[in-house]
């Protein structure tokens, strides 16, 4: 209906449906293959997968995005004959449809992918109130730069919504430290831990959105035994900060920093 009626924006709406479709495929996909069973080579087994198939639903997402701007900005230069009517109709049935998915994916409960799957349909049904206010503005007007200008908020919706798809996987992939947890927190908490010296090589990262992961050495006094002391801090970790897969490597205090019993007195070098 884009070529039919000449629509930049129907075009544009309909690429944002198609690679949203596109997306939930392979939302499905990979879903399937991050179920598979962890082996000798694979010992995390393959649920990243589903990072990587976001990675690339963004990058596609990102790609045509730009094709729409150019073609947008080439549009506003020397905007082309458009059917208004067809447009507006065909913009106005998008939404229906949308509308409909949304209603029922909305009682699909909080599911993540169902939260992402509702905001790929609300960014749809974005798409079409543009399509029909251009076809409004094309027929009741002739004002044809309306379409041009539809299809660069689409653009524009499809870009950021890519781009923050793009950050948070490459976040993932790169083994950045998750938003929700304040790293200074952590070690705090690991500190205040009884038995707890020192804390060294700390890290927090996620295997998926939903599996945070923190390591770390903790140094314990001479008087702790460190399996204990590693206990301690995993159970002050998941309680206070709701990390469950938590591995702490206990390490004994080194040789400076035992304290030496001085006749009379005692001393810590």
């Amino acid at each position: 209906m884009g070529f039919w009626t000449g629509s930049l924006s129907l075009l544009a709406d309909a690429g944002h449906m198609i690679t949203d479709s596109g997306a939930l495929a392979l939302s499905l996909v990979v879903a399937r293959v991050a179920l598979r069973p962890r082996s000798a080579s694979k010992t995390y087994g393959y649920r990243r997968a589903e990072v990587m198939g976001a990675l690339a639903n963004a990058v596609a997402m990102l790609v045509i995005s730009c094709v729409i701007l150019v073609e947008a900005l080439q549009r506003l230069s020397a905007p082309g004959p458009v059917d208004g009517h067809g447009l507006f109709y065909t913009a106005l049935g998008g939404l229906v449809v949308n509308v409909i998915a949304a209603a029922l994916l909305s009682r699909g409960g909080g599911d993540l992918n169902v939260r992402s799957a509702l905001l790929h349909v609300m960014a749809d049904a974005l798409g079409s109130v543009g399509a029909i206010a251009a076809g409004l503005c094309v027929t009741w007007f002739g004002f044809l730069l309306a379409d041009p200008l539809a299809s660069l908020a689409i653009a524009l919706v499809i870009g950021v919504g890519s781009l923050r798809v793009l950050r948070e996987a490459s976040d993932v992939l790169m083994e950045g430290t998750p938003t929700e947890f304040d790293i200074r927190a952590l070690e705090r908490t690991i500190l205040e831990t009884p038995g707890v010296f020192a804390v060294h090589d700390l890290h927090v990262w996620c295997l998926t959105p939903r599996e945070p992961m923190l390591t770390a050495h903790v140094v314990h006094i001479q008087s702790a035994h460190g399996t204990d002391v590693a206990k301690r801090v995993g159970e002050r970790l998941q309680a206070a900060h709701g990390l469950e897969h938590v591995t702490i490597q206990p390490e004994p205090p080194a040789p400076e920093l035992v304290p030496l019993r001085i006749p009379g007195r005692a001393k810590k070098l």
